[in-house]
């Protein structure tokens, strides 16, 4: 079926004549019949009373006319809705990221831009796992996309292929830590020896951060002995298990700075169980919003050079 089949069936209704309401369609009258009969074959049912003068509706025109209507309506506020987002889409720029990094850099970042009407945060990105960043980037779903990076993150491979422009926003270390016994001194903490196998709270398989805790182990076998005691997608998960005394963890520097600060957190493992990670702004250069490229301008300036 097509629109235009209801547009005409509408007009004919309110013409009640064939001839007038062909002119308001701008076609033909032997064009403008076929079409009603198209559209009533389509129905299954007869829609014209063509034996009456005027013409007039049979009860299934009756009805049909009546949801016609409400479907034209609808459609039409659909339009509109889509026609507005379109233009909001050129206007206003989705940035994306983990919970801890807008958490720890919506002051500072984040939030400037959203006040100047330039940013909009896309809050649903706090459950993504770590690929689907890179898939809506890649689609066009989002314009912006604020990371934790590092060599052993394979998910971002894909982006570091040309496509993609990135700015280092900072640069932070993934940190081993440990609540603190009556002395201050870690619960937990590696090197172990390989002895009693230290409880471990990581990351989901679908986080971020699991690479980077895996390689920092993997690199340890035989000192760092641990018991994978829980899994979590969300850094401050990760952090409150650890402070109540549950295990051992890695956490961001931003995420348990304060705690550590506050001796509610530890230190729970030398140098060489420290990971770096950079905190990347990535954008996809197809992308070519005028905003964006005057926001990127800015990020620079900011930050240093695009990589």
């Amino acid at each position: 079926m097509e629109i235009n089949w209801l547009k005409d069936f509408i007009a004919l209704a309110a013409t009640q004549n064939f001839s007038r309401a062909a002119e308001l369609r701008y076609v033909s009258q032997p064009a403008f019949s076929r079409r009603i009969r198209a559209l009533e074959a389509f129905v299954g049912a007869r829609l014209i009373n063509r034996d009456t003068l005027p013409l007039s509706l049979t009860p299934a025109g009756e009805l049909f006319l009546e949801r016609s209507e409400t479907l034209l309506r609808s459609l039409e506020d659909a339009l509109e809705q889509c026609r507005l987002i379109e233009v909001e889409d050129e206007n206003v720029l989705r940035i994306a990221a983990s919970q801890s990094l807008y958490t720890s850099y919506n002051g500072s970042l984040i939030e400037p831009f959203v006040e100047r009407g330039l940013l909009t945060v896309e809050l649903d990105s706090v459950s993504w796992p770590a690929g689907k960043f890179v898939g809506k980037m890649q689609q066009g779903n989002c314009d912006l996309m604020l990371c934790y990076w590092h060599p052993s993150m394979g998910f971002l491979s894909s982006i570091a292929k040309g496509q993609f422009d990135y700015v280092t926003i900072a640069k932070e270390s993934l940190l081993p830590v440990s609540k603190p016994d009556e002395n201050g001194a870690p619960l937990f903490r590696l090197p172990n020896g390989g002895k009693s196998r230290v409880p471990l709270i990581s990351y989901g398989s679908a986080s971020v951060l699991r690479p980077v805790v895996d390689e920092i182990l993997a690199s340890h076998s035989g000192t760092a002995s641990t018991l994978l005691v829980s899994q979590n997608a969300l850094s401050n998960s990760v952090m409150a298990l650890i402070q109540e005394g549950f295990g051992l963890g890695w956490l961001p520097t931003k995420v348990c700075a304060d705690a550590i600060e506050q001796n509610t957190l530890v230190h729970a493992g030398d140098e060489s169980f420290i990971a770096p990670l950079e905190i990347r702004l990535y954008r996809s250069r197809q992308n070519q919003k005028p905003k964006l490229k005057a926001l990127w301008s800015e990020v620079v300036a900011k930050y240093g050079e695009k990589t």
